[in-house]
């Protein structure tokens, strides 16, 4: 026999025909402004359904839970490993981190964004990329403060802020880093489907051939335009002579599958070719040859989200050593841009 699955705050809206915000005011007590006939809709829609408000939802929306929400589009490499700083570094200011992944999936996120509602969390941060900008506009119509990190489109004015990493600037070194290794032809194997992450490495690209000074053979690939076996064909044919060409990838999964690509096929690596990824995970430090890659601060952009999250929230914080007087909140909707490092291995190590 199938559990009978309680009502949520979304049936009663659609039960009322009005928004789940306006459910959760009524139904919480939050005192806004709010006509007779409105109330009386949400009071008797609850009551057809059944619903039950969750006590300790409610008191969470009258003070702090010491809950904070995180929001990833994946789980795999560097959502996986911030999420895990993001949790160590929750713990240490005393809060409790939930962690979710959309999956890029439109019905993951529905589900999702109907939990966050019911929880009620103190403060959301999120990636640019997990989440809907009308389901964005859903959580902060309903009084739940967000965070951006890696975020890159218009979501980011109507957050608190946003925490990106520089990966613009990582992919404009690379390119400089590749030509002082004697590279005279340039290629780019992306991952479109993340769309601005993506993009934000492109824009890198270009800027970085544009300050060679003058124009080298160079072309932009995409993972789900190539199969992995014709990748080294592709690169071959448009790299030109016995100089050495260099790749750079969306990050250290691509640039493995890339770099094994090309070994396979025949090529050398770095003599014929120079591969550059993005994340230093662990298989950049343990391939062979071992790969140049862009190291990802993890921990400063826990320590940077967290410490604005809860200076937004009104939490006096203790200075950190580098802060002097204390920490200084941004300006509200401003992009702090996080550096990243380059780490050169052998994969782009000098031709003879």
């Amino acid at each position: 026999m199938a559990e009978h699955k309680q009502p949520t705050v979304f049936d009663v809206a659609k039960e009322a025909g009005v928004s789940t915000a306006t459910v959760s005011n009524v139904l919480n007590r939050r005192g806004v402004p709010l006509k007779q006939e409105t109330i009386r809709k949400v009071e008797e829609a609850a009551a057809r359904l059944g619903y039950r408000r969750n006590v300790m939802a409610a008191s969470l929306s009258r003070r702090k839970s010491n809950e904070l929400g995180l929001l990833l589009p994946a789980f795999g490499g560097y959502y996986g490993l911030f999420a895990q700083q993001m949790e160590y570094t929750a713990s240490a200011y005393g809060y409790h981190l939930s962690v979710f992944s959309t999956d890029l999936d439109s019905r993951i996120e529905r589900r999702l964004l109907e939990r966050l509602l019911e929880r009620r969390v103190d403060g959301l941060f999120c990636h640019g990329l997990a989440m809907s900008s009308d389901s964005v506009r859903k959580v902060v119509n309903d009084g739940t403060p967000i965070l951006f990190f890696n975020c890159w489109n218009e979501l980011k004015d109507i957050a608190i802020g946003t925490v990106n990493l520089d990966v613009y600037q990582a992919c404009v070194d690379a390119i400089a880093h590749l030509y002082a290794q004697g590279c005279r032809s340039f290629f780019y194997y992306g991952l479109r489907r993340m769309h601005a992450t993506d993009e934000q490495r492109r824009a890198g690209i270009r800027e970085g051939l544009r300050r060679l000074g003058r124009d080298y053979p160079s072309a932009m690939i995409d993972s789900a335009d190539i199969a992995d076996l014709e990748l080294a064909r592709w690169l071959l044919e448009r790299s030109e002579g016995a100089e050495p060409a260099g790749v750079v990838c969306f990050d250290d999964w691509r640039a493995f599958v890339c770099m094994n690509r090309l070994i396979e096929h025949g090529c050398a690596v770095p003599e014929r070719f120079k591969i550059v990824g993005v994340n230093n995970e662990f298989i950049a430090e343990h391939s062979y040859p071992g790969m140049t890659t862009f190291n990802v601060p993890y921990e400063h952009q826990a320590e940077l989200s967290f410490r604005w999250m809860l200076s937004h929230l009104g939490e006096q914080l203790p200075p950190q050593e580098n802060e002097g007087a204390g920490f200084r909140l941004p300006e509200p909707g401003t992009e702090v841009k996080v550096p990243l490092t380059l780490v050169a291995r052998k994969s782009t190590a000098s031709h003879p």
